[in-house]
This record gives structure tokens, sequence and C-alpha cells, in this order.
């Protein structure tokens, strides 16, 4: 048994219903076998432990592994490409190193380069949007199962409105998606997810086959992305035309909503598809800084919030700007105090929720990980910045425990992330 030491944050219950950040500066934890059996104050848990190794965490804070709900495989390679909207940014920028992924060496590389990615940004558990390719696909499996990391994923559909190249038919979709699932769902760590791209992208008869999909593989996850752009949005509609309500109806009439489904950004709901992704459990992926770097708008917290909407945090690379979910609070901060009188005034232990405990929920994770309560999987970044720097200092001013926590949101970066374990193994 190993025994953590030092400055220990997490967020077990919802601090959007009055729930306060969980903070002590000296505190500890015993792991077992990759379990957190005990929790309390240093001097306790030091105590009953006499003869266990100890984990000198000073000078940092230790949080839970942080969580992504929407990430890009593809992307990794491609993030920056600054100035396009949405239609524009996939036409010059994402499709093109998406179509690339077609040589498997290349995605070999690819899958190494994000995988490590998301460990050195401090995430260790992800919904990945996988690639067009099945041969790409295995190989994130592949590379993740070795990894350690707890990766949900599955092969991209889509048969219109893209470059040829990553079409595919309905029949195709359904037998690979059904071939990659049968070898990598429910093994280790990982999940299979049914995902087209999303409804612009998808003609009836492949949703239909994506809903197959989901009917024959047992508890399979399903992802895509909704209401990220105005024009996008009018497509879609004219698209599916009559006898759909709307951008989300599409999802819906094939059966692709529930506990298991997180459909990413959501920026301009309708009231009635607010009402049915509560309806349904169906968990919104915010991903603020790809909705601030495409010019999407301002995430409607508030109204999802008031609808009983499920939220968590997305990356989204590559049109977000990083791997970083503390970057993703902060920014995610930002765009609610510009929505004067209609944002959510976030705290800290709102962020901190956001990018660990929330995520894990929306990925039916809650159970094993998300916060470092006793009894779950011992997944945990320490962050702890080089002495002498902006964030070190201000660690060493901070008023109190949720003032620390909020200077590392304000501050944090990937280079601030000292250590990462995945139930109690470390990773860097």
């Amino acid at each position: 048994m190993t025994v953590y030491r030092g400055f220990v944050a997490d967020t077990p219950d919802d601090p959007f219903t009055g729930a306060p950040l969980r903070a002590e500066t000296d505190a500890a934890l015993l792991v077992r076998d990759g379990v957190i059996v005990e929790r309390g104050s240093a001097a306790t848990v030091l105590a009953d432990n006499a003869d266990e190794d100890v984990v000198d965490l000073e000078g940092g804070v230790l949080i839970p592994g942080m969580v992504d709900t929407h990430v890009h495989l593809p992307q990794v390679r491609a993030i920056g490409g600054l100035g396009m909207p949405l239609l524009d940014w996939l036409e010059h920028r994402a499709l093109p190193e998406e179509a690339r992924l077609a040589d498997d060496a290349y995605a070999k590389g690819v899958a190494t380069d994000f995988l490590d990615g998301l460990a050195r940004a401090g995430t260790t558990s992800a919904l990945v949007f996988g690639a067009h390719f099945s041969g790409a696909v295995d190989e994130l499996f592949a590379q993740a199962d070795a990894s350690g990391l707890r990766i949900t994923s599955g092969l991209v559909v889509s048969d219109r409105m893209l470059r040829d190249d990553l079409h595919t038919t309905p029949e195709r979709a359904y037998a690979e998606s059904v071939e990659l699932a049968r070898r990598w769902h429910g093994h280790g760590r990982l999940r299979y997810a049914v995902t087209p791209r999303f409804a612009l992208s998808t003609t009836r008869e492949m949703l239909d086959a994506c809903e197959q999909v989901v009917r024959d593989v047992d508890g399979v996850w399903f992802t895509s992305h909704l209401n990220e752009n105005p024009r996008e949005i009018e497509t879609v509609n004219e698209l599916f035309g009559p006898g759909y309500d709307d951008y989300l109806d599409c999802y819906d009439q094939h059966g692709l909503l529930g506990e298991r489904s997180v459909l990413a950004h959501d920026v301009h709901p309708t009231d009635r598809e607010l009402q049915r992704l509560a309806a349904t459990g169906t968990v919104i992926s915010h991903c603020p800084t790809s909705n601030a770097s495409l010019g999407s708008g301002l995430f409607p917290m508030r109204r999802h919030l008031d609808a009983g909407v499920r939220l968590a945090l997305g990356s989204d690379v590559c049109a977000g700007t990083g791997f970083s979910l503390l970057k993703e609070g902060l920014q995610a901060y930002f765009a609610q105090q510009l929505l004067a009188g209609v944002g959510v005034p976030l705290t800290a232990a709102h962020l901190l929720w956001l990018a660990t405990r929330a995520g894990a929920l929306g990925l039916g994770l809650g159970d094993e990980v998300g916060d470092l309560s006793v009894g779950k999987a011992f997944d945990a970044v320490w962050v702890r910045p080089a002495e002498g720097s902006t964030l070190a200092v201000n660690l060493q001013h901070a008023v109190d425990e949720p003032d620390a926590v909020a200077r590392l949101f304000a501050l944090g970066t990937p280079g601030d992330v000292a250590q990462v374990w995945v139930a109690g193994s470390p990773l860097l």
C-alpha cells in the first residue's frame, strides 16, 4: 500500500446544487491495488499506516484525473487553424488531416501523439471521436489498451457532404462498427461508441445503421455533434425537412438519445430540444475554446441547467486549442462572464466538477472515478508547477483552498502536470 500526502481537492457532490469544494491542505490517501481505501488528515492516516510507503506531494495540488467528453483523434496534429467558421474550418483544416488516417502507418503515429497529449494534460478518461477508417480506430484502441487510459471511442461514419474519401455506406459502417465493438468493447478500460460525424453528413439510412449497432451491441455509447453553428443548423433542417422537428430530432427519431449518449456543443438549442435532452438523460459536452475559436457563440449554460440537462467539459481538439481541461474550465468561466445577466457565475468548485466528476458521471464512470473518495480508483493528477513560476507563487499566496483551485484553473497548463495515475499506476 502507498500513502499519498499533500493538498487534495475534489468535488464529490454537485456544486450546481450548492455543494462546496472538498479540499484539505494536508490530507492523505491510502491506496491499495489502485483503489483508495482510506482518506483523512495526514496526521491520522500516517499514524494508522506508519509502515507504509509515503509519496510526498508538497508544492502542488492533487486533483482527480480529468475527464474529456469530446475530443477528436485525427486532429491532434492540426491544432491552431484560426479565423474560420465551422464548415470552412472543416473543409480547409480538419478534413484534409482526417483523410490522412487512411494510411495505417500515419494513423499509428497520430494515435501515439494523441494519447500522449491526453496523459500529459492530466486527462485519464476520454470519449474520443475516432477516425473514418477502421484501421486507425483499431490502432487507437490497441495503444489505449497498452497505455492504461480509460478510452471510449468508435468509427466515425458519414455518407454525404464531406470529402468522398471520408464517405462510407450504411452497410459497411454497420459491419465495421460491429467488428470493432466485438474486439474492443468491454476489453479492459475500453468501450465502443457509435459515432456518426453529425446529422449534416449522415443520411437517414446511415442513422438507421447507427441505431442498429446500438441495438445489436449491448452497452455501447453514442456520440455526435449538435447545434454548433447557425449555418450548420440551417443546412441540417433543409436536408432532413418535414417530419423532423429540429436538429436533435434527427438523432431522436433514430433511437440514439439516452443516458449513454453525449452530444457536443449545443450552442444554439431550442427550448424543445433542451426539454428532450433532459427527458432522455443525454449529456451535452461543453467545448468552450472551440466555441470561441470558431466563433460559434457563447454557450447558454443557464438554459441547460434550468432545463435539467446534464453537462460536462470537452476539449474538442483541434477546433479546441489544446488538451488541457484546466484551460477549458477557464474559458467556460470567461464565456459565462460575458453573458451579462444570463450567464452562470462559475466558481472554482464548478470548474473542477465540470472537468472531473461531471465527466465521469456523463460517461457512466461515476462509480469508479471522478473524485478521490474511498472506494474509487486512484485516477489522479498532481499539478506541481516549477519552483518560482507564476503559478507556484500564486499557490503560495492563495487565501484559502477554493482560491488555490481557482488559481490552478487561471494559470495551470500541461507543463505544470508533474504526474498522472490511472488506478494507481503512474503514466508520466
